[in-house]
């Protein structure tokens, strides 16, 4: 496998001054009040079955800066503007590309504060980051170096709900490489009574960080939901401390996916899991906020992604596939298995099964029929050209 570098971004923490947060402040502002402009621009030719592009969105922003009403738009870098203008571009494209809804507006106290500058738009030297319109470099908390000699490509400034600032900077890291091969493969079943249960039987705990901080965090919405409603000190002071507990709960769960997806990464040349719609899935009220807590989504995506810079390979079984009603011994599926019914024994009556594991060796047996020859593991009622995957793979295993 050829060698290349990966482009990726490092996140740190750092304290502006006050000079430094109020400049910030109005880029934000800024930023998102073009990009609305230009949504209204663009809607509004839409409406008149007329189409309106980058290039003339970016001469509209010059149009802007010249009137009375918006020459506040030239006190802050013209960098991070036009970079809001593609972004919006690159919404529309997604949109008529039907991979995502029609762009929405930016709202003031809901909307992600934050501004990307490229090179143009900052100075790195010596380990010191100057942004654009400021004096003096932004006091950055080095939690870990960035790859030797990396010159950053995009540095993107964000504030988030709980008034925390982050500095995100887009690097080649070479020390990114393919991993050895290896011949180990896992399965991995995902759960709420355990976050995940492996094809080698281990299960690992749901750490539950919601369920964790969930009494302190009714407290304080409570006496956020006292407060009168406006922007008066103290209800910002309540719905600070209501955000922060929310990041912490985020906070200690990204951590946790993390160490857990390496370590899967790391470990095995082939990982198979379910292709889960959990947009669907959150839509149970009963079970809503304990899908949510577990982030499966947000898990998928760390371990594709961390795969895919060191030469593993994920496989998503179909979501239809029944790996826990499918015998992982002798292949007869069974009926109807409520959630509850955690151990089942097949009609063979040689296995009793734990469910999950059971779950998670069936998933690992298609992922395998999968690289193997190549087939789809839904179960089919009529198999024209011959089995199906899973059955494939069953028929190997047997004597």
């Amino acid at each position: 496998m050829t060698t290349k570098h990966v482009k990726r971004a490092f996140k740190y923490r750092f304290y502006p001054t006050g000079a430094q947060a109020a400049e910030l402040s109005r880029t934000f502002g800024c930023v998102r009040k073009v990009y609305n402009l230009a949504l209204a621009a663009r809607t509004e030719a839409w409406t008149r079955q007329e189409r309106v592009n980058h290039n003339q969105t970016s001469a509209l922003l010059t149009a802007w800066k010249r009137t009375e009403e918006l020459a506040f738009l030239n006190d802050v870098s013209s960098v991070p503007l036009q970079q809001t203008l593609r972004h919006l571009q690159t919404a529309f494209t997604n949109f008529f590309s039907k991979r995502a809804k029609y762009p929405r507006f930016k709202l003031r106290k809901k909307s992600r504060k934050s501004a990307e500058y490229t090179t143009s738009g900052f100075r790195f030297r010596d380990g010191r980051l100057t942004l654009a319109k400021m004096a003096d470099p932004l006091n950055i908390v080095w939690s870990g170096p960035l790859p030797e000699g990396a010159k950053p490509s995009t540095v993107t400034v964000s504030q988030d709900s709980a008034g925390r600032w982050f500095v995100s900077m887009l690097c080649d890291d070479p020390t990114v490489k393919p991993l050895s091969a290896t011949d180990a493969a896992v399965g991995v079943d995902v759960g709420l009574n355990h976050l995940l249960t492996l094809s080698t039987g281990e299960k690992i705990a749901n750490p539950r960080h919601e369920r964790t901080d969930r009494a302190r965090r009714a407290r304080a919405q409570r006496t956020l939901a006292r407060k009168a409603k406006g922007d008066g000190a103290n209800r910002r002071k309540a719905r600070l401390k209501v955000a922060k507990i929310h990041a912490r709960i985020a906070d200690r769960r990204r951590d946790g996916l993390h160490k857990l997806t390496t370590r899967l990464v790391r470990e095995n040349q082939t990982i198979v899991i379910e292709d889960l719609t959990v947009r669907n899935m959150v839509k149970n009220r009963s079970l809503a906020r304990a899908i949510s807590d577990a982030a499966w989504a947000e898990f998928r995506s760390l371990l594709e992604y961390k795969a895919q810079w060191y030469g593993r390979e994920v496989i998503a079984v179909d979501r239809f596939f029944p790996s826990s009603k499918l015998c992982s011994v002798c292949g007869t599926l069974q009926g109807k298995m409520p959630l509850h019914v955690r151990t089942w024994t097949c009609a063979c009556g040689s296995t009793t099964h734990d469910r999950d594991v059971n779950a998670a060796r069936n998933l690992l047996a298609a992922g395998r029929a999968v690289s193997a020859c190549g087939a789809g593991v839904r179960p089919q009622r009529r198999t024209p050209g011959g089995q199906s995957a899973m059955k494939q793979e069953v028929s190997r295993r047997e004597p």
